[in-house]
């Protein structure tokens, strides 16, 4: 007998391995799913957790009836609310962290801010305190002067919006008509 005769039936006699344990697979498809699942509801009861921390915060003002004339309007986006000076400590409560698509309208009686899908609000005159150009609030950065930051004064906080316009051009004649704004609305010493 020759060696190829010896050899044919060791090969015919092998069987190919299983290739997919199906069972260990979808078991650890399905932890998986199930780890995601459970990293999100905690980050949603954070989220929540959050909020209720910031429950003290008053109820954000509407806009009033006949706001006045517009100096400026923009339409851009909203990148959410911080406590003034602190970009990373965020506000949830009231809808502030929930970003969206936003209308700005600066007039006489103050900043009209007008958000499809999500809480609008109204930031009178005299709370304006500043506005700036900066690269990032909660967790968005954005290239140095890319956001149009507010300071404003909601009860006894001061909080930082930002925005972002379909137009970044236009962020700093912002920056001057709220600058302006508040030289001639705040009474009560410097704009911080």
């Amino acid at each position: 007998m020759t060696t190829a005769n010896l050899l044919l039936p060791l090969a015919a006699e092998q069987k190919s391995a299983e290739v997919t344990d199906w069972a260990a697979r979808i078991g650890w498809v399905l932890g998986l799913l199930l780890f995601i699942a459970f990293v999100y509801w905690l980050m949603r009861q954070g989220w929540k957790w959050r909020g209720s921390l910031q429950s003290d915060l008053p109820e954000l003002p509407s806009a009033p009836g006949t706001p006045g004339e517009a100096k400026l309007s923009m339409s851009g986006r909203y990148h959410g609310s911080t406590t003034a000076g602190q970009w990373l400590d965020r506000i949830v409560a009231h809808g502030l962290g929930s970003r969206s698509r936003v209308e700005l309208t600066l007039t006489d009686a103050g900043l009209d801010v007008v958000r499809p899908g999500a809480n609008d609000f109204f930031i009178p005159a005299a709370q304006l305190r500043e506005a700036r150009l900066d690269k990032g609030i909660a967790g968005k950065v954005l290239a140095e002067g890319g956001l149009l930051i507010v300071t404003w004064r909601h009860g006894d906080k001061l909080i930082d919006s930002g925005f972002r316009s379909d137009r970044s051009a236009e962020h700093t004649a912002w920056v001057e008509a709220i600058n302006l704004t508040n030289q001639f609305t705040t009474t009560e010493g410097p704009a911080r």
